[in-house]
């Protein structure tokens, strides 16, 4: 299937679709490709100053496509971790629209944005050591920082589904809506981030992010490192197996 990553600028909003629906927009690597050539033009493009990600009313992103992932894991092809630093060095407002699943990468990538909009129909999961793996996206700094280590501890290792409810609660997202409301809100939004003083925006998102970016891309590395340590292992590479 073509156009899984569909992407489209109209009046300096630059927004990005996820479109694989039929497999609940799980990420494949020619998608974190797309992803990465998406982010690199929005952060050339003079005329870009605010970028959209989204899925659509029922389906955000539910994480890796596992099999994919497993086999260019052992290449160490692993494309998502370039999707990663993208985002870490992202340097434009980064707007996101969520419903339904929002699984692994589908929100550790929330903590990169600048406003998150969600649905009350969205379910957020960090599942990463019921895989046998470890935290991804800076999510071990990002996460610890936002809502503090009990809390932290509990989504990132325990794994513990939440509701929109309790994520706007712990503050990883500004505005619960209706599904059917959700892409006209979080368009609005960009659309107003897009016509405030370009300079002025830019540099306020800077000074506010500077302080975690200091010590981000180690933090981007050490994840990195265990990351590929642990998919090669044979209990993770057990407990993929059993999914398919």
């Amino acid at each position: 299937m073509d156009n899984l990553i569909i992407s489209q600028e109209n009046n300096h909003v630059f927004t990005i679709i996820i479109n694989r629906t039929h497999k609940k927009n799980a990420l494949n690597q020619s998608m974190y490709i797309d992803l990465c050539a998406a982010l690199k033009h929005a952060s050339e493009s003079s005329t870009i100053h605010c970028v959209l990600i989204q899925g659509d009313e029922s389906c955000f992103c539910a994480g890796n496509d596992l099999d994919d992932f497993l086999q260019c894991s052992q290449d160490d092809e692993l494309v998502a971790l370039d999707f990663v630093q993208a985002l870490t060095i992202f340097d434009k407002p980064l707007v996101a629209a969520v419903a339904g699943p929002a699984i692994g990468i589908g929100t550790t990538l929330l903590l990169h944005c600048d406003m998150v909009i969600a649905a009350n129909n969205s379910q957020f999961k960090l599942p990463f050591t019921q895989l046998g793996l470890s935290p991804e996206a800076g999510s071990s700094l990002l996460l610890p920082l936002r809502i503090g280590h009990n809390k932290a501890f509990e989504l990132l290792v325990l794994g513990k589904l939440f509701t929109a409810e309790k994520a706007l609660d712990y503050g990883l997202i500004n505005q619960v809506c209706l599904p059917e409301d959700l892409l006209k809100i979080a368009s609005d939004i960009a659309n107003t981030i897009a016509q405030l003083p370009h300079d002025s925006v830019m540099t306020s998102r800077k000074l506010m992010k500077q302080h975690a970016q200091l010590t981000m891309q180690q933090v981007i590395d050490n994840e990195a490192k265990e990351f590929k340590r642990l998919i090669k292992t044979e209990q993770c590479k057990n407990i993929l197996a059993k999914f398919f």
